[in-house]
């Protein structure tokens, strides 16, 4: 989910943190990438009349193309992709998970329903996507074979991890669409170009963190308690404070503790245990990666056998196959 509401609240008080770039002004650099986002849109828009790309077998293989075809798209540019797989989540972010899978079931039950059309239902069916280890594990193999590497922790958020390799400057910029990467203190996020008047693919949104807390007149505290105010994944918001008034508090009183001494607020129960535990997750990882030990899978390509799985193992075309290769890695 990330932050409710932050980037129309940087588009107001700090558009100057919001540059539109190409990717290729990222040639020859090194950025994390968080994955989950993009398995989920390849999963929900990778398709053909409205249903999962298969093989021959029937296996789904809309996740494998689309991440494929993604990297491709970062190689071709001279982009060195360094994909972050999540781990396990933190107790903290139960509910939110709990009200996601509460969402799926109703999308479920309103597919059985004999009132819904096959267009609803196509609709419907996008929003019952989760992801399983035979995704992952897919996904991990097709890394392997082009010789992407990855990281994947045991435990916590892949855009949290990230954020520290930029902090520590192991990586130039972090790609995902989760604005709490911001809250985590990452200073050069890249995601989907939000300027809707920009039609070109290559062009994408890069929000640079230290302008942003320029802009906003605020410290990376205030910021972080500005973010809990919104809404995230970890914590209650408070009634009838959304991102213009949390924006607005913040300025006023400083923080959260102030806030919430001035008695003007209603607070909700537990509220004060949850933010105080929001704070420490969003500096998890703060100071505690060894860039020189980093738990980092790598491999050498093997060409031919991705050929081979693309073409056998997920019916892509030949030509489109070949195509691909020759952007990603100039081969004839």
């Amino acid at each position: 989910m990330g932050i409710k509401g932050l980037t129309p609240l940087l588009k107001d008080k700090a558009p100057q943190c919001i540059e539109s770039i190409s990717l290729s002004q990222l040639r020859d650099k090194r950025i994390a990438i968080d994955i989950s986002i993009f398995l989920y849109k390849s999963l929900s828009n990778v398709r053909y009349n409205g249903d999962y790309l298969r093989n021959s077998e029937g296996k789904i293989v809309s996740h494998i193309v689309g991440i494929f075809q993604k990297t491709i798209q970062y190689l071709s540019v001279g982009i060195q992709p360094i994909y972050i797989f999540d781990g396990k989540p933190p107790e903290e972010k139960r509910e939110c998970i709990r009200e996601r899978n509460q969402k799926v079931q109703e999308c479920k039950q309103k597919m059985e329903s004999e009132q819904t059309s096959q267009q609803e239902k196509q609709k419907l069916e996008k929003g019952t996507i989760r992801l399983t280890k035979e995704h992952i594990d897919d996904v991990k193999h097709l890394f392997d074979l082009m010789g992407i590497s990855y990281i994947h922790n045991d435990v916590g958020e892949a855009e949290a991890y990230a954020a520290e390799l930029c902090r520590l400057g192991y990586v130039e910029a972090v790609v995902t669409e989760d604005m709490d990467t911001l809250a985590y203190g990452c200073p050069r996020m890249i995601r989907n170009c939000i300027d809707r008047s920009i039609k070109r693919k290559d062009v994408v949104s890069c929000f640079s963190y230290e302008s942003l807390i320029q802009g906003f007149d605020v410290t990376p505290e205030q910021f972080v308690d500005m973010c809990i105010l919104c809404g995230c994944d970890y914590c209650p918001t408070i009634p009838k404070v959304g991102p213009i008034r949390a924006f607005q508090y913040i300025k006023q009183y400083g923080s959260i503790e102030m806030m919430i001494e001035s008695g003007k607020f209603v607070i909700p129960d537990g509220f004060k245990e949850r933010f105080e535990k929001s704070r420490e997750l969003f500096q998890v990882f703060r100071d505690k990666i060894d860039i020189t030990a980093l738990p980092l899978h790598s491999s050498e390509k093997n060409l031919l056998g991705l050929r081979q799985y693309l073409i056998q193992g997920c019916g892509m075309g030949e030509t489109k196959v070949q195509n691909a290769l020759k952007r990603g890695y100039r081969v004839s």
